[in-house]
C-alpha cells in the first residue's frame, strides 16, 4: 500500500538522466572529429567514381597533374582541420575561440568549392551539406563561446 496516498497501487519513481552541459572545447573538438572523418570519407569514396582511379593512374587529380606540389597542397589543406581537433581543446579560450572563427570560415567557401563542377550532384550536395552544417555548428560554437566576468 502507498503510505501517501492511500492507494494500493504500486508507484514507480522515474529519474531523468543527468545530462551535464558539454564544455565549448569538446563540441569543437568533436564536431572537428566529425568533420575530418566526413572529408577523409568523401575523398576515398570519390575513388569509387567511374573513371577516377583512371585518372589517378594518367597523373591527373580533379583536372590538375599529379605532382609533389599538387600533394604538399593537398596535405597542407586536410592537415588544418586535423589539427584544429587538438587546438580547440589545447589553446587558451581566446585563441582557441579566434582560431575556430577564421579557420571554420575559410574552409566554408573551399568545401563548397569541391562540389563545382561535379555531376554526382546527391553525393556531392549530401556530403558538402554536412560538412557546411558542421563548420556553421563549429562557427556559432566558437561565436556563443560562454564568458565569464572578472573584476579588475
Amino acid at each position: 500500500m502507498n503510505t501517501t496516498t492511500g492507494s494500493t497501487t504500486p508507484t514507480t519513481a522515474t529519474t531523468a538522466l543527468h545530462d551535464p552541459p558539454v564544455p565549448a572545447r569538446a563540441k569543437l573538438a568533436a564536431a572537428w572529429t566529425s568533420f575530418m572523418f566526413l572529408y577523409i570519407y568523401v575523398d576515398h569514396f570519390q575513388l569509387y567514381k567511374p573513371g577516377a582511379l583512371e585518372d589517378i593512374m594518367a597523373g591527373v587529380v580533379f583536372e590538375f597533374e599529379i605532382s609533389q606540389t599538387l600533394m604538399t597542397v593537398f596535405l597542407a589543406l586536410l592537415t588544418l582541420p586535423s589539427l584544429m581537433i587538438v587546438l580547440s581543446a589545447a589553446l587558451p579560450a581566446r585563441a582557441s575561440r579566434i582560431l575556430n572563427l577564421v579557420v571554420a570560415s575559410l574552409y566554408v567557401p573551399f568545401s563548397i568549392f569541391n562540389a563545382v563542377g561535379e555531376s554526382w550532384t546527391y553525393f556531392y550536395g549530401l556530403s558538402i551539406g554536412i560538412e557546411v552544417l558542421l563548420l556553421a555548428f563549429v562557427l556559432r560554437t566558437a561565436w556563443t563561446w560562454p564568458r565569464t566576468t572578472s573584476l579588475r
